[in-house]
């Protein structure tokens, strides 16, 4: 039987957005590990052969650091917000050929009152960006066909941040202008905590996964990755 999460995970996290510091986090450790970190990195090792069978292009990877699962800390170096620790557990399952979180990608976002499933590429970098935007416009009805899949379509929300004005390159009266403006190219599929906490949490995550097959595989060939 799959490791399951449990309420204790979203309780901790609950814990911590209301004390964001390190004198906390040090006396609670424990928790972190056994109510957070463990169970995420068992889910990851569970989710592995769902995913297989998805794409063997993407990594189910349990290690604690530097796998499929995010530091609970907070890079401070360069931000305003000092505070140390993440309220949220992040976990995403990188496509072989990432070198970073900026690349094709199954996400999964566990926090109290936000839990997510995620699919495709966040804020990819220029070269990136600029070759999913050109398979858009030498390609539309490919575009079209992938990022209005009926399956894809029916668990998940196109979301992201776009640019306020038309991209280098792209005329403002191109018929696909707004999805030319996106700077994410990535789709959501909103959870509540109790879908997470079920029995049946790692199938239903792996027919989310496989629902954006389509997207997903349109991204690969607009980057010249494999699927």
């Amino acid at each position: 039987m799959a490791t399951r999460f449990t309420p204790a995970l979203f309780t901790f996290l609950a814990e911590l957005a209301a004390n964001n510091n390190r004198e906390w986090f040090r006396a609670n450790k424990s928790r972190y590990d056994g109510d957070v970190k463990e169970p995420a990195l068992a889910f990851i090792s569970d989710f592995a052969p769902h995913l297989a069978r998805i794409s063997t292009r993407f990594r189910a990877d349990p290690r604690a650091n530097g796998g499929s699962l995010f530091r609970i800390y907070r890079d401070t170096r360069f931000s305003k917000d000092k505070r140390p620790y993440k309220t949220h557990t992040g976990i995403h399952f990188r496509h072989e050929a990432a070198k970073d979180a900026h690349a094709p990608g199954f996400y999964l976002h566990l926090q109290p009152g936000s839990v997510f499933a995620g699919a495709g590429i966040w804020r990819p970098g220029g070269p990136t960006l600029r070759s999913i935007r050109e398979s858009i416009d030498e390609d539309p009805d490919a575009w079209l066909r992938a990022s209005g899949d009926e399956r894809f379509r029916a668990s998940f929300e196109l979301s992201g941040d776009s640019l306020i004005r038309a991209p280098k390159g792209f005329s403002v009266n191109h018929p696909l202008i707004g999805d030319l403006r996106r700077k994410d190219f990535i789709g959501v599929a909103r959870l509540d905590e109790s879908a997470v906490l079920s029995d049946g949490f790692l199938t239903r995550f792996a027919a989310l996964c496989d629902d954006s097959a389509p997207f997903q595989r349109w991204l690969c060939r607009a980057i010249g990755v494999p699927w």
